[in-house]
Order: C-alpha cells, then structure tokens, then sequence
C-alpha cells in the first residue's frame, strides 16, 4: 500500500529511503515516532576528513606555486661584480648544469639555473675547457661565464721541457718554475710505482720523463707532475708502437728506449732514423770497424754526470763507467736522457743502409754526413775541425 500523500513532510524526511536537507538533530515530539538523535559524534569524522582533505589541498597550492616559480620565474642571481676569490675547477665531463651547481656549491653564483641561462644564451658555452679559474665570491652567472668561456683565462703553470734532457736537468726546471723544494721531487721519484713507470725501467725514470709543455694547475703536486710526464711518455710509447717495434728489432722496450735516447742525443729531424740505423749496425757487427763499441760522446759525458754536448778529451774517453760507449761494446745500461717523438720513432723504424759512421759537419745548422768507409769518416773529422776552429764559439 503506498504511503498517503498527506503524511507530514517531517515524517517523510525521517524515512530512509528519502532524501533530506532538514537538521537531522531531532527531539521526540508528543504523540509521533520516537527520532533519532545523531548528534555530534556523527558528525566527527566528516569533519576530520574535510580538515584533511583541506590541509591536502593547501600542500598541493603552495607547492604548485613553488613549482611555477621554479619554472617560470626569474631565476635568483648576484648583482655583481663579486669580492674575493675562488680557485673553481672545470672537470673533463662536466655538463653547464654540473658547473652551474659547482658554482652554487662554492658561493660564487646565487642559483643553478642563473647559470646555465646564461650559458644557453651564449654560443661560446659549450667551449669551456678543463682547468682551474681565478673567481669571485657573490659574482653575477653572466660574468662568471664570461671568465669561464675565455681559455685566456685558465690558472696554470705552463712548463716546457725541453728534449733530450737527463732527469737531474729536469728536477732543475721544476723547482725553478713551481713552489716546491728539490727534496719533494726526489721524495716522489723514489716511489716509481705510484709515477707509472713501466716495470721494464726497473724503477729508475731516466728517459721516462717525457719533453713536453705541461700545464700545472695550483693543485698539482710534485707526485702530479712527474706521473703526468710518464703518462704522456706512453702515449708516445703506444704511437711508437714501442713493444712490437723492440720485439722485430731483437731487442728490449728498455734497450730501445736506450737507443732512442742515443739518437736524440746525437741527431736531429731527417737525420735521426739514420743515426739509428748506424747504432744498430754497429751492435749488430762485433767483429767490423768499431768492434761492437758505439762511441757516442754523450754516453761519455754522462758518465762523467756533466753536460752530454761537451765533447770530450783523450783522457775523458778513458772513464770506467758502463756508460762509456768508448770501452764497452754494446748498449749502455739504460736512457741517458729524454727522447722525444722523433727519436722513439726513429729508434723503432730505424733507416735502411749500411752506415757505420757519421759526423756532425756543421754544429749551426746540423749538417750531419753518413759513410761506411772509416777513411770517409776521417775526412768529415778534419772539416768538423776546420768548423771548429773558425767557430770555437760553437764547439
């Protein structure tokens, strides 16, 4: 039976299987159906969950305005021109996003992303190159990317080491252009396995310490320097292909090395694969004109721990030493000096020919004339004495 349609409208309210916007706090009226009371505790955690819900919704809109900011807003930067300095170093791999944070992380830009605008905007930004640079404290990001982009700019110490130097020649360039005392280059030298030395130079990094123009940045240390003179000696070492050539040759990586230390010492651009080959044929002939002795006067002179450009006397030429080439036949113990590229290439593709001797006619110029006749050999002595007396300056 359907309900009647004059049935008050609180009555109807009250039914559940209606819907009603009236106070559902009701109290029992005389002569109806007893309402219930739902009161406060009803209520509760609809509240809570609204307090809930309201907090969630507050977190959400200030962490969204947070996020535009970051992404839209102007980003925060120093106004310039800084105070200070700062020694801030550029990494090989180094991203503008990884410099802009260094820069952050050492106080000298107010913000990563300052940065890196700055450096989407400049061209020349991804020409940055590895090394040190002397910044400031508090700088605006476009003019410490201006600073950076400028190889001018980089903070090292550029030494150049000349070839064909020994290593007591080299300790002297070193202390004379850096900070330190003889004392901590020879503390490092004494530990060859941290420098890199190949087990084949048995310690000893005569020859090793390879001719270049270095770049020291401040942070280097003596142990620094030395290991990045034999790191770029096997790079020479690997364009040489210095193992496989020692191998066809007959003879040891470090009994090449001696040799190519040899020619450096004795030649010079197109003459060196020649004096090599001149090297090889007289180890190779012990019975010929030379008996198997070499007879390099810089062997001689570095038995007698001077210059290896002196030319030595009749008494010289007599020293006990297994450096001097004069007495023993064969190669010398090791490298008397530093080869450069030339002389390692040389030493391993040596020329061919059948030379025994040569002379070194003109000192200005390097004229140098080969010969397998000793009675030739003579000839180009005299006229390098007839150089010398008219030029004693260069002899």
């Amino acid at each position: 039976m359907s309900e009647p349609m004059n049935q008050p409208a609180a009555d109807r309210a009250d039914d559940p299987d209606e819907g009603s916007f009236v106070d559902d706090v009701y109290e029992p009226r005389p002569g109806g159906r007893r309402r219930k009371r739902r009161g406060v505790s009803g209520c509760l955690p609809v509240l809570i969950v609204l307090a809930v819900l309201g907090g969630l919704l507050y977190v959400g809109v200030t962490q969204g305005v947070d996020f535009v900011k970051d992404q839209f807003g102007e980003a925060e930067d120093y106004p310039g021109p800084g105070s200070g300095q700062v020694s801030f170093e550029v990494s090989s791999g180094d991203t503008a996003t990884d410099i802009g944070r260094n820069l952050k992380d050492q106080g000298v830009v107010a913000s990563v992303d300052a940065f890196v605008s700055a450096a989407n905007a400049e061209p020349k930004a991804g020409g940055i190159q590895v090394g040190f640079y002397a910044l400031k404290k508090e700088m605006a990001a476009e003019d410490a990317l201006a600073i950076l982009i400028q190889p001018a700019n980089l903070v090292s110490n550029a030494i150049t080491i000349p070839e064909g130097l020994r290593v007591v020649d080299i300790l002297d360039i070193l202390v004379e252009k850096t900070d330190f005392k003889r004392g901590a280059f020879v503390k490092a030298l004494a530990q060859p396995g941290k420098l890199g030395l190949p087990g084949y130079a048995e310690g000893d990094p005569e020859g090793y310490l390879f001719p270049s123009t270095y770049s020291f940045g401040p942070k280097e240390t003596p142990a620094s320097m030395l290991k990045a003179m034999v790191d770029r000696w096997k790079q020479a070492a690997e364009d040489a292909n210095l193992e496989s050539a020692a191998a066809e040759l007959g003879l040891t990586p470090h009994e090449l090395m001696t040799v190519a230390s040899l020619v450096e010492a004795e030649g010079r651009g197109d003459d060196m694969p020649r004096i090599a080959r001149v090297i090889y044929n007289r180890l190779a002939d012990p019975s010929g004109p030379t008996v198997g002795k070499l007879q390099i006067d810089a062997t001689v002179n570095y038995a007698l721990d001077r210059s290896l450009v002196a030319i030595p006397t009749s008494e010289d030429l007599k020293v006990d030493s297994p450096y001097n080439t004069y007495e023993v036949v064969g190669l010398p113990p090791g490298p008397i000096e530093a080869p450069g590229d030339a002389a390692i290439q040389a030493a391993s593709k040596p020329a061919d020919g059948d030379w025994l001797f040569y002379v070194t006619v003109d000192l200005e110029t390097g004229e140098t004339k080969f010969t397998e006749s000793y009675d030739e050999f003579l000839t180009y002595k005299q006229q390098l004495r007839d150089y010398c007396a008219n030029e004693s300056d260069r002899c």
